[in-house]
């Protein structure tokens, strides 16, 4: 049986919503951050008001929050040509992917990830990738995570689990899915103090939170809370 869980947490809409998820499900669940030299690198200040305010709100989930970490992959930023990573353009490359894909990024998450459970003695390794809609990273899909666990298993002799909660759900989905784990108080901090924009932004309020409202991740995150909003209109 899993108790322990190590959730990956970007600070954003999907990373909280999967450790409301975890902390619903886990007994002791620890998060850990990457500073990869990301533009929108407010997303690591976003992040410690997140974790601040589940504590505060959800007393229940408190006593189950240990420690954070944050990991320096300042190496990724060196190695990578991308617009998360570079004053560039948003657009997309021959190749058909976009060029906020960040080759590999997930991997190396994932890998240093599980060298760090294998420290603390955490069992779960928890991360909010999804192919179902999202911006077709290969590191997302659901055959990239089942590889990943394996690897991971093998290459360090311990049985992880990869949780991958948003996998086969969309972005309204899962704004009902934190409606579900924490009510309307979990929504409201979803909106009010996550980060996703991509460029930083966190001057312009909109109905979903702070972003630019025109960058991929804006646009998935506004397509999804007007999904969600009309499914509440329609209760």
């Amino acid at each position: 049986m899993h108790t322990t869980a190590l959730v990956l947490f970007s600070g954003g809409q999907d990373s909280t919503t999967c450790l409301a998820q975890a902390l619903s499900n886990y007994e002791r669940v620890e998060t850990v951050g990457f500073d990869y030299g990301q533009r929108h690198s407010v997303e690591l200040q976003a992040r410690l008001v997140v974790l601040q305010q589940m504590r505060a709100q959800f007393p229940q989930w408190a006593t189950r929050l240990g420690e954070d970490h944050v990991l320096d992959l300042a190496v990724l930023g060196q190695v990578s040509e991308t617009s998360l990573t570079r004053d560039m353009v948003f657009k997309m490359e021959s190749s058909g992917l976009p060029n906020t894909f960040v080759p590999g990024r997930n991997l190396l998450f994932l890998t240093l990830a599980a060298a760090l459970a294998y420290r603390r003695g955490l069992q779960v390794l928890v991360t909010g990738v999804c192919e179902t809609d999202f911006s077709g990273y290969p590191d997302c899909r659901d055959d990239t995570m089942k590889a990943m666990q394996l690897a991971l298993s093998l290459g360090m002799d311990k049985r992880f689990l990869i949780d991958t909660p948003l996998m086969w759900i969309d972005k309204a989905a899962t704004w009902a899915m934190a409606e579900t784990l924490g009510g309307q108080a979990l929504v409201d901090l979803i909106i009010e103090h996550t980060h996703t924009c991509y460029l930083g932004d966190r001057e312009h309020r909109q109905a979903w939170g702070y972003g630019c409202a025109t960058c991929p991740a804006c646009e998935l995150r506004a397509r999804g809370f007007t999904a969600y909003a009309a499914t509440l209109r329609a209760r």
